[in-house]
């Protein structure tokens, strides 16, 4: 169940099935993105360009958005595909991919990708942010 917030110029799209609450979405633009208020996404709190810099720090693909005048959304990334190992989290895709599902279909992911390694996610094979809260440590 998606949600979409606007000011106008530019969409912000949250999808929180897809959301690991990491602080790389909030942090630094607390005036737009507040986890503890209701909504939490305030779009008159900044620039239309402060917003979309910040949603593209989305570690999980939960953010995006897309510009009001156009209606595309801003997502293939024309860069190679890098993946790193978070300390203590998910396994982080960059770039654009293909994600076969087990019945067979199969999604498109850009930016960011944030893979389960802890195994309690309830979202697999992506990340919901539940290795925070079984305490899960790399060996």
């Amino acid at each position: 169940m998606k949600k979409e917030y606007t000011n106008g110029e530019i969409t912000v799209i949250w999808q929180p099935e897809s959301c690991i609450h990491s602080r790389l979405c909030w942090q630094g633009l607390i005036e737009v993105f507040d986890p503890r208020e209701r909504p939490w996404i305030k779009m008159d709190g900044a620039a239309t360009e402060k917003i979309a810099e910040q949603v593209d720090k989305c570690p999980s693909g939960a953010l995006s958005y897309y510009r009001n005048e156009t209606g595309t959304e801003a997502g293939d990334t024309h860069t190679e595909t890098i993946i790193e190992v978070a300390k203590n989290g998910p396994l982080m895709v960059y770039g654009n991919i293909s994600v076969r599902e087990k019945d067979g279909t199969e999604q498109k992911k850009h930016k960011v990708t944030a893979f389960c390694r802890c195994g309690a996610s309830a979202n697999k094979p992506y990340c919901d942010g539940s290795h925070v809260r079984i305490g899960f440590k790399d060996e």
